[in-house]
């Protein structure tokens, strides 16, 4: 441990009194700082901020792999030369009408 005294009994009343009033405004800066930290304004802000950060994060990723997809079906529909593959087209279609169909006859069954 150091000895406080002896630098103590170096400063002048006048020294002491500065470091004191430094004291005091570091320390009413610390707490105004803590006060706007924990204000609920700010915590709530802080909370709708980190939200919306991890919806946007989660949007581009959901948009990439949208991207992604539509790229890999339209490779397989559509040629590299950019003309439609029909002996790929038409079955699709096929499929997706008779899902349709078969959704809409269920719904029907449904409500009658």
């Amino acid at each position: 441990m150091s000895d406080t005294s002896s630098t103590s009994d170096a400063r002048t009343p006048a020294q002491i009194e500065a470091d004191i009033k430094r004291r005091r405004e570091t320390l009413a800066e610390t707490l105004d700082e803590i006060g706007v930290r924990v204000h609920p304004k700010t915590i709530v802000g802080d909370a709708k901020a980190k939200l919306v950060s991890n919806v946007d994060h989660t949007l581009g990723r959901a948009y990439v792999g949208a991207n992604r997809f539509v790229s890999d079906v339209k490779g397989q529909l559509v040629s590299e030369d950019g003309a439609p593959r029909l002996e790929r087209i038409v079955p699709v279609a096929l499929v997706l009408v008779g899902v349709v169909g078969l959704l809409a006859v269920g719904s029907r069954r449904r409500k009658g």
